[in-house]
């Protein structure tokens, strides 16, 4: 498939947290739920899947984009937050086509890897 040809069907944004900032965290959440047409997912005390840290996801299409990642650069609250698209690929979406507002932090690749393989 040519790159310019690849459909983004949604995002995730994936809110990073521990425990000093869950409350914080909690803040982001609830301004995300309360001005935008989001779907929340669960809070993930422990690192899962590829995420190093604790993190939940906010999933959103794509004509929320321009609106909800402009709110997150000014409301993160220094928060480290991953947005990626949907494209079908997951390992191109979290490693290539994503972006980073605070610290880019170390995701476990392999694990996406090893998911695509099956």
């Amino acid at each position: 498939m040519k790159e310019d040809t690849i459909e983004i069907n949604g995002f995730h944004a994936h809110i990073y947290f521990d425990t000093t900032s869950r409350d914080v965290a909690a803040r982001v959440r609830e301004g995300l739920s309360s001005k935008f047409e989001v779907k929340l997912g669960r809070w993930h005390d422990l690192p899962i899947g590829p995420h190093p840290k604790a993190m939940y996801q906010v999933a959103f299409s794509p004509n929320e984009f321009g609106q909800i990642v402009p709110w997150l650069m000014l409301n993160r609250e220094e928060l480290d937050i991953l947005i990626h698209p949907e494209t079908g690929d997951d390992v191109a979406d979290h490693m290539k086509h994503c972006l980073w507002l605070g610290d880019k932090l170390n995701l476990n690749i392999e694990f996406l890897r090893r998911i695509r393989a099956t």
